[in-house]
C-alpha cells in the first residue's frame, strides 16, 4: 500500500463550498474538547466538495462537513469520505480527521460552461448529491489562513492550513439523504455558496 506523504500536504484543485446556519440541537455529537461557535442558537456549518489535482502532492475527490468551532478561527471536521485510501489513512493517523470512503462522481454540467455536478454514494446508500452553477468571481487569488481541529489519541490537535484561490460567487441546489450521515442537513437551505477555483493549500505543519 502506498505511503501518505508526511506533513504538512501540498494540495491544489477545485472545491464547491456550502455554508449553512444549523439548530445548535441538530449539531452531531462532539467532543468535550471541541467547543462550537453559537450564533443565535445556530451553528456555522461548512460543507464543500473538493476535487484535488495536481500539481498538489495527491489526487482525489472529497465531501466534507465541518463546524465552525471556538479559539481562533478555526473548524472541525464532523463528517468527511474521499475517494482515496492514501488520503484516508494520513487523514486519520496524522491530524484525527475522521474519514471514510466513498465512491465520489463529479461530473461538468453539459448545459452550463460553469456548473459542476456532484453525488456521494456510501457502501450501503447515497449520501448527498449536489449542482452548483459558478458566478461572478475575483480574479485575484484571495489568502485565507485557518485551523482544523480533531481529536487524535485523545487529545486535541490543531492542525494550521494556509491556502489561496479565486473566490466566485455560486448558486448551488443540494439534495441530502434524510436517513443518511449528512442527514442533520436534509431539508434545509445553505444561506451561501462560492467556488473556490484554482486553490492551492498547505495543510499541518
Amino acid at each position: 500500500m502506498t505511503a501518505y506523504p508526511p506533513e504538512p500536504w501540498h494540495l491544489a484543485g477545485q472545491a464547491h463550498v456550502s455554508v449553512w446556519l444549523l439548530p445548535a440541537g441538530s449539531l452531531p455529537a462532539m467532543p468535550d474538547h471541541i467547543e462550537p461557535v453559537i450564533v443565535g442558537a445556530h451553528a456555522v456549518v461548512v460543507t464543500a466538495w473538493v476535487d484535488y489535482r495536481p500539481p498538489g502532492q495527491l489526487s482525489y475527490h472529497e465531501l466534507l462537513a465541518a463546524v465552525a468551532v471556538r479559539g481562533g478561527l478555526g473548524a472541525s471536521i464532523l463528517d468527511i469520505w474521499v475517494d482515496s485510501e492514501v488520503s484516508l489513512r494520513g487523514g486519520r493517523e496524522l491530524w484525527g480527521i475522521p474519514k471514510d470512503l466513498a465512491t465520489l462522481e463529479f461530473t461538468d454540467d453539459r448545459s452550463s460552461a460553469t456548473g459542476r455536478e456532484f453525488k456521494a454514494l456510501g457502501e450501503d446508500d447515497w449520501i448527498a448529491g449536489a449542482a452548483f452553477a459558478r458566478r461572478a468571481g475575483l480574479p485575484l487569488a484571495l489568502p485565507a489562513r485557518f485551523q482544523v481541529a480533531q481529536m487524535l489519541d485523545e487529545r486535541l490537535v490543531r492542525s494550521p492550513v494556509a491556502a489561496r484561490a479565486k473566490l466566485h460567487a455560486a448558486a448551488a441546489d443540494w439534495s441530502i439523504n434524510p436517513d443518511g450521515p449528512l442527514g442533520y442537513l436534509a431539508g434545509r437551505r445553505p444561506i451561501v455558496s462560492a467556488v473556490l477555483r484554482d486553490f492551492t493549500l498547505v495543510f499541518g505543519s
